[in-house]
């Protein structure tokens, strides 16, 4: 929507709504059509449209809210852990936000074929998370230095990338490598 205005309650719910409908139903079905994700919804197919000009728009904006979503979390996993465990919590979380885009997969591809830049902001926002758990580790003595978010996360990218069967599971081995070696000569261990 391109209107500065804030939305009035109705089409805040409305778009709302339509978000999670969305999710729902890419997950159940890349396929998934306006019409079953506004079915879903409660609305017409012309408020899906007055909030999204394109099925696309629709999807980049739902993987946005999950990129979002997933990159809040290191504050709160600080406060809950020590920045070691905050960082292997939010390494796994990666690897199941891998997968729920692996289940929007065709979705997905739609998108990357048109200018958004929706990806790259992503990796952004995702090596900006992956940075802050590296700092706090490294500040606590518990992670290795000259390690960046950006590398952590080409890492870890590789492997979730592969379409091969079985890729979640060797995902999350390759977790338990990578968070043992990020933790190797840190300045004390836990």
């Amino acid at each position: 929507m391109s209107s500065s205005r804030p939305l009035r309650a109705d089409a805040r719910r409305n778009r709302e709504a339509l978000l999670v409908a969305a999710r729902e139903a890419l997950l159940a079905d890349e396929d998934a059509h306006v019409e079953e994700i506004a079915r879903r919804a409660g609305v017409a197919v012309g408020t899906l449209y007055r909030h999204f000009e394109t099925r696309e728009a629709l999807v980049a904006e739902v993987y946005r809210q999950e990129v979002a979503e997933l990159c809040a979390t290191p504050a709160r996993l600080l406060t809950r852990h020590a920045p070691d465990e905050a960082l292997r919590t939010f390494l796994l979380l990666l690897v199941e936000h891998a997968a729920v885009g692996r289940g929007m997969g065709e979705a997905l591809e739609s998108i990357m074929a048109t200018d958004s830049p929706v990806f790259d902001d992503a990796r952004d926002e995702m090596a900006r998370a992956l940075d802050e758990l590296l700092a706090a580790g490294v500040a606590a003595g518990l992670v290795r230095g000259g390690m960046s978010g950006r590398v952590v996360l080409r890492a870890l990218g590789g492997i979730c990338g592969l379409r091969a069967k079985g890729w979640k599971d060797d995902a999350l081995r390759i977790v338990t490598i990578l968070y043992d070696g990020l933790r190797y000569g840190a300045a004390k261990r836990g």
